[in-house]
């Protein structure tokens, strides 16, 4: 972001009413009868402009995939988004979705082999079972 909102800040200021001529000097320092809130506002600004768009990070960079999950992407590097959203539709392509529960997913011989053997995967468990074969 080039600038951003304003941002308040808050300061107190005692100000001082003069005392009789009783009053000790001690007790002067210690009590200020008018105490006023000032508000100022101050303004952040960026450290330096975008040039252009950044680089993806995190699990929008493409990344290297084993060869089991480049059978069913058919890629050999790709995000991790990318590829989850290419293997539901590799899901859907094949109606491997349990036709009772379509949560859960039926594997065939590919999906096998990227989901550790097992024959059935319920649908949160792809995130987690295809971190292995990103390499």
């Amino acid at each position: 972001m080039a600038t951003s909102a304003a941002i308040f800040s808050t300061f107190i200021s005692p100000q001082m009413a003069s005392f009789s001529a009783n009053s000790s000097p001690c007790l002067r320092l210690l009590l200020p009868t008018n105490v006023r809130m000032v508000r100022t506002m101050t303004q952040a600004t960026a450290s330096k402009p975008a040039t252009g768009p950044r680089p993806p990070r995190g699990i929008m960079k493409p990344r290297r995939v084993s060869p089991e999950m480049q059978a069913v992407v058919g890629v050999p590097e790709i995000p991790r988004t990318q590829a989850l959203k290419l293997i539901w539709a590799y899901i859907k392509e094949h109606n491997l979705q349990d036709p009772e529960n379509k949560k859960i997913i039926i594997c065939d011989e590919k999906l096998k082999k990227i989901f550790g053997g097992k024959d059935r995967v319920g649908f949160l468990e792809i995130a987690g079972l295809i971190s292995p074969h990103f390499l």
